[in-house]
């Protein structure tokens, strides 16, 4: 006799364990938030039961800037949906990338960066995925190039 379940048992399982999708007015804004930055979840633990990922949608404000930080082990992937975003990465945050509509952005495990709205009037509209759901930001004692115009990213999602 087999193991795999009767066709009614599977259908029952994968109709509320299978895919999920999230429509774009369903986004979870009871997110840490960070002055200048609008984030919303999509995807983590608490909404669809994603053990390895978040993903979510972030809105970052006019000229904003973020204080040098890095995400410890975990791997980031920004696709910029509207404006400019500029990336400062290294150990004194010595090099420079900025992307547009379309474009993504990689960020490595342990690579000291710098998000920034490379616009002074336009928001910078980005989708956000991490390896992981678990907060990790490790805020650095480097004097950024670009100063930030508002906090050190500090929240749950980027814990100091």
């Amino acid at each position: 006799m087999s193991d795999s379940p009767l066709p009614e048992e599977s259908g029952a399982r994968w109709m509320h364990d299978g895919v999920r999708v999230i429509a774009a007015g369903q986004l979870d804004a009871n997110t840490a938030q960070t002055p200048g930055m609008d984030r919303k979840a999509a995807i983590n633990f608490a909404r669809v039961g994603a053990q390895k990922l978040w993903a979510g949608t972030v809105h970052i404000h006019p000229d904003a800037k973020t204080g040098a930080h890095h995400h410890g082990p975990l791997e980031s992937v920004i696709f910029v949906v509207k404006g400019r975003a500029r990336m400062r990465w290294g150990e004194q945050l010595e090099f420079t990338a900025e992307a547009g509509p379309g474009d993504f952005i990689y960020v490595p495990p342990f690579v000291p960066h710098q998000e920034i709205n490379a616009s002074a009037d336009e928001t910078l509209e980005c989708v956000l995925v991490r390896s992981d759901g678990e907060a990790v930001a490790v805020n650095l004692d480097i004097e950024p190039v670009e100063k930030p115009q508002t906090v050190l990213w500090i929240d749950p999602i980027h814990r100091g």
